[in-house]
């Protein structure tokens, strides 16, 4: 049994919009976003439902400048391999994994979640009211969790590639 229609993914260029427009609009993407156009396409035709308007939900929604599911996956990978990419993937790395993901550095960066995101800052054990326990479960589960912290200070930019081919001889 999937969601309620009008809460499942089906459109690229909305939910882009909707991210940037709603700050508590957040999302991820999924590796398959960068090598499956099958993740973007009902292949096995599941009835995922009607939404409000009218919309009975199929393939996703692609963007105008992609012409079908494989065209956007292969424009993906080649920005994720790309050269600036590469050189600006430490920012990315401290805003979810270092130095920006908590503290002052958080906040300049606006990048701050809903409290009960970060690891330790809710106790589960200790939550004795079993609605409150399930509500905490439940806002994890729906909401998820901000990634372990794993350096505390900014991480190095990547070596450009001409520094970091050694001659065999």
């Amino acid at each position: 049994k999937f969601d309620h229609a009008d809460r499942l993914f089906d459109d690229l260029p909305a939910t882009w919009q909707g991210c940037l427009s709603d700050m508590s609009d957040v999302k991820e993407l999924i590796p398959e976003f960068f090598y499956c156009p099958e993740v973007l396409k009902n292949v096995n035709n599941f009835n995922l439902g009607t939404r409000q308007d009218g919309k009975k939900l199929g393939d996703v929604t692609l963007p105008p400048w992609a012409s079908d599911a494989a065209e956007f996956i292969s424009i993906h990978q080649q920005a994720l391999e790309s050269e600036y990419v590469s050189n600006n993937l430490h920012h990315w790395i401290d805003l979810v994994f270092g130095s920006k993901q908590r503290g002052q550095e958080a906040v300049d960066a606006c990048n701050v979640f809903f409290y009960m995101t970060y690891e330790g800052q809710v106790d589960i054990d200790a939550i004795t009211d079993p609605m409150q326990q399930k509500a905490a479960l439940d806002q994890i589960a729906h909401f998820g969790q901000t990634p372990y912290q794993l350096f505390k200070e900014g991480h190095p930019c990547r070596m450009p590639m001409e520094e970091s081919i050694c001659p065999l001889f």
